[in-house]
């Protein structure tokens, strides 16, 4: 027998619990859960930005609930979250609203999301969601690389710092330019950068991940300046707060641009063992390359490209949508 299509859709009442709504096998249950413990740990934290009086402001948990959903379901912008926090009921319930409660304003939400993403609040959300992960992690092999993160600027924006003569925007085409002589008007701190020949030069940032070489989770994570020497520099900076509390070796996995002399002493110097694929005179020797570690971690250097992967294809970073180096480091650690 044919249903019935009316769409009258008179009901006012729904008598079937948010909670009851959600599938009991969805995902979002436990990603739910594992937040609630992460947030909890981090409630002094939250405290400390606060002022005991005034009117209320967004609840940091929800906040930060409401950012996880737009960095998994890739949605746009702040605006557009708004939108589906008002109708989407799997929404609602992993932020925690009610199913009458008001969706907050999409201005009031990014000045909100601006006071609270600093780099330490990021740093240490993204260490508290480590610790719950802790018996998934290799606490002895990493591999580690970066990756280009386009900025939130345009080519025209790029001028001459002085503001004079024909590099003032506009027509740009012929015209030499270098980060020395020219900013970005729209994100200064924005550089402009290609990783290798043939590709074209973007205003960009760079970021970097440490992988361990169990399951490929990040131990660490950092967003640079873009320019010749910042991945090898951040390597180093994110090798040391690993290290600097163990008294054992690890090994770190790299490709070819990490297989310079400076980088590999200096990790050696750290207690790390440089597992980075050889180039022609590079300072990768036999000492390391005739181990059978090093081949094992060179087959495993494709676990830092998943979370690249993910972050730009699904995530929002290819083209990240905040401004200034800060706010695109938090983005990243978050």
């Amino acid at each position: 027998m044919r249903g019935d299509d009316q769409q009258l859709q008179t009901g006012m009442f729904s008598y079937v619990a948010l909670e009851d709504r959600i599938p009991a096998d969805h995902p979002l249950r436990g990603v739910r859960k594992l937040v609630d413990v992460v947030l909890a740990g981090m409630s002094k934290d939250f405290d400390g930005l606060y002022a005991q009086g005034g009117r209320p402001s967004i609840a940091p948990e929800r906040l930060l609930r409401a950012l996880l959903l737009q960095v998994f379901y890739s949605v746009r912008s702040e605006r557009l979250l708004m939108e589906q926090l008002n109708y989407n009921l799997l929404f609602r319930w992993f932020v925690g609203l009610e199913i009458d409660d008001a969706v907050w304003n999409h201005a009031v939400f990014s000045k909100n999301r601006e006071r609270l993403l600093n780099q330490d609040l990021a740093q240490k959300f993204f260490a508290q969601v480590k610790e719950q992960a802790a018996g998934l992690m290799s606490d002895e092999h990493f591999t580690v690389d970066g990756t280009l993160i386009e900025a939130w600027a345009g080519q025209k924006s790029f001028r001459r710092k002085d503001d004079g003569g024909s590099g003032s925007g506009g027509d740009f085409h012929g015209e030499l330019r270098s980060n020395q002589t020219h900013a970005s008007s729209t994100d200064p701190e924005a550089r402009l950068y290609k990783k290798s020949s043939g590709q074209e030069a973007k205003l960009s940032y760079l970021g970097h991940t440490l992988v361990e070489n169990r399951n490929g989770l990040i131990a660490a994570a950092m967003t640079t300046q873009a320019d010749g020497r910042a991945e090898r520099d951040a390597a180093l900076l994110m090798l040391y707060e690993l290290t600097r509390k163990r008294s054992g070796r690890i090994t770190t996995g790299a490709d070819k641009a990490y297989d310079t002399r400076d980088f590999v002493s200096t990790v050696r110097e750290l207690g790390v063992t440089p597992h980075v694929a050889r180039r022609q005179h590079g300072a990768i020797d036999e000492r390391t390359s005739r181990h059978p570690g090093y081949a094992i971690s060179l087959s495993k250097r494709w676990l830092v490209e998943k979370p690249f992967g993910w972050l730009k294809q699904i995530g929002p970073l290819k083209k990240v949508k905040l401004r200034g180096l800060a706010k695109v480091d938090s983005g990243l650690v978050a």
